[in-house]
Formats: structure tokens, sequence, C-alpha cells
């Protein structure tokens, strides 16, 4: 009688009709990810690398969102930073389907954000170098058509000073004359698709440097001969200066052998130029 008894009231609670199975949603995730709650559910987290950081950083860029740690979004970068101000990093979320956006971030930077990209008709995948002004999780987090963001990351030991140092460029006058200058040249890759690598002179001043305003490129478009939009990149004052961007393409992503680099920075000043094989 009492079993009986204990049983209905399970059934009562679970809100299940007598023989109906307690079926629970399950949200499929590959092998290795870790589900993570919306911020604005307030739910428990457990960040694979353990920074003290991690639950501002959802706040800040993933509140009410639906945040998944994934394997399949990549970082390569030194375990140990020998510069400080050049820390080269590759961030590669190819691995994943329908990627719409790409954010770049390290937990104790002062200026969080460090670049952000849409891929565009290119790969999911960007190699650049940042600054860092101590030792930090830099992140990656993927954007899917699902809404979703699938984060990776790793630990980079840095000496620091990375954001608040004077870039070299912006105590010499050279730089007026090449601002925004731009130079690469475009390399096909063992699978048949295409790689640019591609340098912009630019300070890339970060405004924590005492007397140095703040001074950096926002924006970059880059697009084929036919002006199909292959990637758009937002940097933001963290990456370092004279930007070095490596992207890569599939085979037919681009139409024609140049592709057309357009932009600006926070001061208005523009970035028009074409890259050839």
């Amino acid at each position: 009688m009492r079993c009986a008894i204990l049983l209905a009231l399970a059934t009562l609670w679970l809100g299940l009709t007598p023989g109906a199975s307690a079926a629970l949603p399950v949200t499929a995730m590959p092998a290795g990810a870790q589900s993570v709650a919306p911020a604005a559910a307030g739910g428990a987290v457990t960040d694979p690398l353990d920074s003290a950081r991690w639950g501002d950083m959802q706040k800040t860029f993933f509140a009410g969102r639906t945040v998944v740690f994934d394997p399949r979004v990549k970082i390569s970068a030194p375990a140990i930073a020998e510069d400080s101000l050049n820390v080269p990093v590759s961030v590669d979320a190819s691995a994943l389907t329908g990627v719409e956006e790409v954010l770049v971030f390290a937990d104790f930077n002062p200026i969080l954000a460090v670049l952000r990209f849409h891929p565009g008709r290119a790969r999911a995948s960007l190699g650049f170098r940042l600054k860092l002004q101590q030792s930090s999780p830099v992140r990656a987090a993927a954007r899917t058509t699902d809404g979703t963001w699938h984060v990776g990351g790793v630990w980079i030991t840095a000496t620091g000073g990375g954001c608040t140092a004077p870039s070299t460029g912006s105590g010499s006058p050279v730089w007026q004359e090449r601002l925004n200058e731009v130079s690469g040249k475009i390399f096909p890759r063992i699978d048949g698709g295409e790689r640019l690598r591609m340098r912009i002179i630019h300070p890339m001043d970060t405004g924590l440097a005492p007397g140095i305003p703040v001074f950096h490129i926002e924006e970059l478009t880059l697009s084929d001969e036919s002006g199909a939009e292959l990637m758009r990149i937002q940097a933001f004052e963290p990456v370092s200066e004279n930007p070095l961007f490596t992207i890569d393409m599939p085979p037919d992503a681009t139409g024609g052998t140049r592709i057309h680099a357009r932009g600006r920075d926070n001061n208005g000043n523009r970035i028009d130029a074409w890259v050839t094989q």
C-alpha cells in the first residue's frame, strides 16, 4: 500500500499519466563536448580551462545564449609567449557546419574582445597575432546557424604588458607615410584550395599607453574579383601592430586571381588594395 502511494505521488509530480514513460529532452552533442546552461538561467558551469573569469566572460558575451565547450573549435598558440606584443594565434572552427561568426577573446586582458570574423566563402579559420597583458586563456567562440556558441581555447603564459605598451610605429614618422599599406600573396594549398597571407601597416594602439590615443583597424572585408565576400573581419585593439592575417579558402571559393581588401580604421582612414597570386 505504501509503495502504491509513493508511486502515485511520483506520477503526479512528474506530470505523467499512469503508464506513461518519463521521457526527458536530450540535446545531441559531439563526443567530448560539454553543454553550458545559458548565463541568464544562472546554470552551473565547469570551465575546461578552470578560469576564475569564465563566469564574467559568459555574462559579457553569451548572456541568455546556449554555449557548448566543443573540442572541434581549435586554437593553436604557444604555451609560453616570447613577446607579449606579438602572440601568434590560429583559430580553426572549420570542423563545424554552418559557422556564421567567430569571436576571439582573452579572459584576463583589459580589453577582452580581440577579434571577430564572419567566414563567408572562406574557411572558418584565421591566423593572426594578438597582445596579452598577462597570462590568460585565449578562447574562440563560433556561432552556428542554430544560434549555439561553440567554445574552445588554450592557456597562454605571458610575461605581460602587451596591451599597455606603446606600439613601435606610434613613435616613428614612417607609419604616417605607409598607414594602411597592404602587402600580401596568394599561395596554392595541397588540398586544391588557396591561402592568403596579408599584412597591413598600422600601429594598432590600444589607448592604454600614457599619452597615446586609441587607434586601430576596425573593419576589413575580403572579396574576390566578382565581388563575392570571402571573409569579413572586425579587429579590436588587442590585435598586434601591423596585423598579419592568414586566410584559407576551399577549392573554387574565389573567382579570378586577385583578392580585394577594403576597410577602415577608427579614424576613418581607408584600406583599399588588391592582393594577387
